[in-house]
């Protein structure tokens, strides 16, 4: 793809399209061809005569050479398909049970290859001389050779006459060493079948204790010591896992799951307790209470079971690059397309989205690998305009990054980061490079601002382009599709000559009369263009505001998705969200710790956490709505007469939806040619009018078609972005972002579960991550707000997790219970409610929802409230949150409920039954010059009338029973107790709301004002009740006894 400094815009249905001056180069299409070893992962290779190597002839299950050879040596010498036993093959080493064969041992021959091409010939030669002379008894050339352990080679050694292509191979869990017939053979000394010796090898049950004899025999008995290949430790590692899972320690979960038991007994017995003692002066109230409590029960079970199987991961980058970064040979990592989406220029800051643009250009991944799309969905000229500044300078930032390793690579976070910038800094030119790096930055941000302080006033003839054509997008909803390449492959250098990678811009087509989705409209989109301009198998989805912190973050997570083990089932990796320019106490629990680090891990560890809407990287494959595939049983094979038999392997295969959205299904090879499809189904219904993409659908490993010119290409790239281009088709409905809801990311993740895939949850040390949060109330609620109204509408959908998803069965049921309880939770509103008034109802009637207790019956209060508190202990313990994190959760809990939850569930209702739909605004990602100087911003909003209200009747209502208790005497004082718990509780919960409404008060602790109110009221009940200037008379009432004395 050719980089340009025009616009392509255009209009499929109008036929209209603009190209100013901007071509695309093809680009390199990734070779399809050859066979894959079911084991390792890698290529089958070929014989020495140039023909597929096949290992078992009986059913011709595809395994490469050193699968084979390993398998024969090592392991139960049966085919993994067919179990039958495997022949020796020609230029194998002999083992035991081998079969006499006539024709001759070629044992001699495996290992000479051409002089011209091989530098250690004659080492090879004396090694070969060796191993045929050393320890040979009488019987050796009868009853063949034993097996020799072979000394690895690269997996990606360039081949040379006569050898074999080389794979990783995986047996089991342990990892094991593959056969290389074209390195050193060391001499070893053989044992006779029968011996001591032989006996005690074959009872040994630990490969790795058989290789590491076989190594202190080669360093003992090897004729040089020099012989050693010092790349044999390098090559072991790569061979290793890419990950793996680190389980929480027992002795941290098993008491953590001991606590949830015993809490769940309790709570049975507490709630029989509550059932069987009804309260019949107060039945109203103890009802009401009864059912809050039942509710909290059932809502409370939803939300733990899930956490019982956490764990964490570890990943290990050294052996990616060891694996598939191989010095001197082609960069075999996936490329990656990087999604950013961005809608109001106003509210998303430019600057704010350049930041997140410049840090993906500057990630540590081959450039050549990435892509990134920007999605304006607002068809903003300043956006444009602030993009093609942000190329421009990226050509200087880029390299900088790369050359010194900084972190991060956002130029205003690292510029605006309190460390010492010069730790690990070697280079002398480090300090000079980065003050004129600053300087380089601070007027960028100053052109930047000029374009925001022009884009204020739009002028009444609509924007105006530098050469004199007007702006596509003056009109926001009607205007036709737009995309500019602003970094390619030719014009997409950096300063010092190095490539850059991609960076397009692309705005959808919108006209008047169609649905557009919002954002899961937009991705939709940029998965098309994508697949049509470079069609990666990857995805990584970034909010505007959410840039790389860590540059290694895309190999974090091929650190699972192309794992040759897992790798394959895994439909994204989900990295947690982290937040810049929160206040230090997180008063209203901006950074959801608890959700990231508890309920994810716990998530983790059934079939994956859920999806959040940002820092997620995507299989292609998964999104298209293909099934995972099958793994776990291997297809039988169908063979045939004719000879040589290679038989035929029954195809692992994709289901694919037809049109008509009914549960028949299509089966899809995955590893064959998927071309022949073509002619079974109509992939058009499916995906769309569009050859070239559906083409692109058919390729799981990526790499653009071949048969179109760039031309064409961005002319189809306009085509699959128009308006109309989804209409009758799946999307939305099976396949992209699923349509419905407005959180439309636990709606894509959930139905991936629903076909079988797993997600992963990758929690490197350095967040990947790291995006802004509102941390004013009125913008936190509104958030909540949005987030509440999306759970509601999956509640009332057809996606549904309470009845969605049974027939297929593949969604786990731990995993079901967390959908279920995102879509139910903001339902949780309405006895929240209702239970935070009745302290305030009880105090102001001197009733209580609870009958007078007995010893026993407060055992199962006091036993609730401690498992309670166990329960939050243990799972700070094993998840590393800290307690003052987990308490503003739960402040934030009752705060949300009683506000922003209450009115989902209100507008909800009117959605689905009355129809009103209701519009919401971008969150604001900008913040003030001072310090958190939103947080003590006030901005009035209906969300804050229900939790101020509670607080003022529950206010009212301490003083009031306060009161009563001081006039009715020191017996009324134990009962009180009880309500002021429950009332305090409420007041305790909803604190930082209070401190919200507050505002700053001129520094004043909100504390000392609420205990202020308490203590100026309980004090004014007092001296009104002593009456202190109040002479009183002592002796009898003369108006009652009547005496006139």
């Amino acid at each position: 793809m050719e980089a340009s400094a025009g616009l392509v815009a255009g209009s499929h249905n109008r036929n209209e399209l603009v190209v100013i001056h901007g071509h695309e180069e093809r680009k390199a299409l990734r070779n399809l061809d050859g066979q894959v070893c079911e084991i390792c992962g890698d290529e089958v290779g070929l014989t020495v005569d140039g023909d597929l190597f096949v290992a078992c002839n009986e059913c011709g299950f595809p395994v490469c050479r050193p699968c084979y050879e390993y398998e024969r040596r090592e392991g139960s010498q049966l085919c993994p398909q067919c179990r039958t036993r495997y022949k020796r093959l020609k230029g194998s080493p002999r083992v035991e049970g081998d079969e006499d064969e006539e024709d001759v041992d070629d044992i001699e021959h495996e290992f000479k290859i051409e002089d011209q091409r091989n530098k250690h010939n004659h080492i090879a030669e004396a090694m070969l001389h060796g191993k045929m002379s050393y320890g040979r008894g009488p019987e050796d050339n009868e009853n063949g050779h034993l097996p020799i352990p072979p000394v690895i080679a690269g997996a990606r050694s360039r081949p040379v006459s006569g050898e074999f292509p080389i794979s990783f191979h995986a047996h089991g869990e342990q990892n094991t060493l593959s056969s290389s017939l074209h390195k050193r053979v060391h001499p070893y000394p053989v044992s006779e079948p029968g011996s001591a010796r032989w006996d005690e090898k074959k009872a040994e049950d630990s490969w790795k204790e058989r290789m590491d004899d076989w190594k202190m025999q080669q360093g003992s008995l090897g004729p040089e010591p020099d012989d050693y290949d010092p790349d044999m430790d390098m090559i072991d590692e790569a061979r290793q896992p890419l990950s793996r899972k680190v389980p929480i320690a027992s002795s941290k979960i098993n008491p953590y799951r001991m606590v949830i038991m015993a809490r769940l007994l309790i709570l049975a017995l507490f709630l029989r307790y509550r059932l069987m003692n009804p309260v019949h002066d107060a039945f109203g109230l103890w009802l009401t209470s009864v059912i809050c409590e039942i509710w909290f029960a059932f809502s409370w079970i939803l939300d733990q079971f899930p956490k019982w199987f956490p764990i964490d991961r570890e990943t290990y980058l050294d052996r990616l690059s060891l694996r598939y970064e191989r010095e001197g040979e082609p960069n075999q990592l996936a490329p990656v397309d990087i999604f950013v989406s961005t809608v109001d220029p106003m509210k998303e800051p430019p600057l704010v989205t350049a930041n997140t643009v410049l840090s993906i250009l500057a990630m540590d991944y081959p450039v050549d690998k990435i892509s990134c799309y920007i999605s304006d969905d607002g068809a903003s000229m300043l956006t444009f305009e602030a993009l093609s500044e942000t190329a421009e300078f990226g050509r200087k930032w880029v390299p900088f990054c790369k050359k010194f390793s900084i972190e991060p690579r956002a130029p205003e976070m690292y510029f605006s980061e309190k460390i010492d910038y010069l730790k690990d800094k070697v280079q002398p030119t480090f300090v000079k490079e980065r003050r004129a790096m600053k300087r380089e930055y601070e007027e960028f941000k100053v052109r930047i601002n000029a374009l925001v302080a022009k884009a204020v006033k739009i002028p009444p003839e609509g924007w105006i382009m530098q050469d004199g054509t007007p702006w596509p997008g003056n009109n926001t909803k009607d205007h036709p599709g737009m995309i500019q390449v602003f970094l390619g492959h030719s014009g997409g250098l950096d300063a010092e000559g190095n490539e850059l990678p991609r960076l397009v811009y692309v705005s959808r087509e919108k006209r008047p009369g169609f649905q557009h989705h919002k954002k899961a409209g937009a991705m939709n989109a940029l998965i098309r263009v994508s697949a049509v301009l470079t069609n990666a198998p990857f995805m990584l989805n970034l909010d505007c505001d959410h840039y790389i912190n860590n540059s290694k973050a895309a190999r974090e997570a091929m650190c699972f998705l192309m794992d040759p083990q897992i790798g394959r089932k895994v439909c994204y990796v989900q990295f947690p969200q982290r937040f810049d320019g929160i206040d230090r106490h997180d008063r209203y629990a901006n950074r959801n710790t608890v959700f990231f680090d508890i309920n994810m891990k716990g998530l983790d560890g059934i079939q994956g956490p859920v999806y959040v809407g940002t820092g997620c990287v995507f299989r292609r494959q998964a999104l298209y709505g293909y099934n995972p595939p099958k793994g776990s049983k291997r297809p039988k094979m169908v063979s045939c007469d004719c000879c040589p038999c290679f038989g035929r392997r029954k195809k692992l295969k994709y289901a694919k939806h037809g049109a008509s959205g009914d549960d028949s299904s299509v089966q899809v090879d995955m590893d064959g040619d998927k071309e022949l499809l073509l002619s079974q189904m109509n992939f058009e219904k499916k995906f769309g009018q569009s050859a070239i993409f559906v083409t692109s659908t058919l390729m799981e490993q990526g790499g653009v078609p071949p048969s179109s010119s760039p031309a064409a290409l961005l002319k189809e790239a306009i085509h699959v972005i128009s308006c109309g281009y989804e209409d009758k088709t799946e999307w939305g409905t099976e396949v992209g972002w699923i349509y419905g809801s407005i959180t439309e990311d636990i709606l894509t993740g959930f139905k991936m579960h629903c076909r079988g895939w797993r997600s992963i949850y990758c929690m490197p040390k350095r967040p990947a991550f790291k995006g802004t949060a509102p941390i004013n109330l009125s913008d936190r609620l509104n958030q909540v707000l949005r987030w509440a109204l999306g759970s509601i509408e999956i509640f009332f959908s057809h996606h549904c997790p309470v009845w969605y998803g049974y027939k297929k069965g593949k969604l786990k049921w731990l995993e079901r219970f967390a959908y279920v309880n995102t879509t139910v939770y903001p339902f949780t509103s309405l006895p929240l409610l209702a239970y935070c008034t009745l302290p305030a109802i009880c105090l102001l009637t001197d009733k209580f929802i609870m009958p007078p207790i007995s010893t026993f019956a407060s055992l199962y209060f006091i036993a609730l409230f401690i498992s309670i508190f166990a329960t939050g202990i243990l799972e700070l313990r094993w998840s590393g949150v800290t307690i003052e994190e987990w308490w503003r959760n739960e402040q934030f809990w009752v705060i949300g409920g009683v506000s922003a939850h209450l009115f989902a569930v209100v507008q909800g209702l009117l959605k689905v039954l009355a129809g009103i739909d209701t519009n919401f605004t971008v969150t604001s990602k900008a913040s003030d010059d001072e310090d958190f100087g939103e947080l003590y911003t006030f901005k009035w909003t209906t969300l804050l009338i229900p939790p101020t209200t509670i607080l003022i009747i529950n206010l009212v209502g301490v003083v009031a029973g306060i009161s009563d208790a001081i006039n009715n005497g020191y017996e009324s004082w134990g009962p009180l107790f009880g309500k002021l718990f429950f009332s305090f509780w409420v007041i305790v919960h909803l604190y930082p709301f209070l401190k919200g409404l507050m505002g700053r008060q001129n520094r004043t602790p909100t504390i000392v004002v609420i205990w202020s109110i308490l203590l100026a009221s309980i004090f004014s009940l007092l001296w009104v009740r002593i009456d202190p200037f109040v002479l009183k008379t002592k002796g009898p009432n003369t108006k009652q006894c009547g005496i006139n004395c």
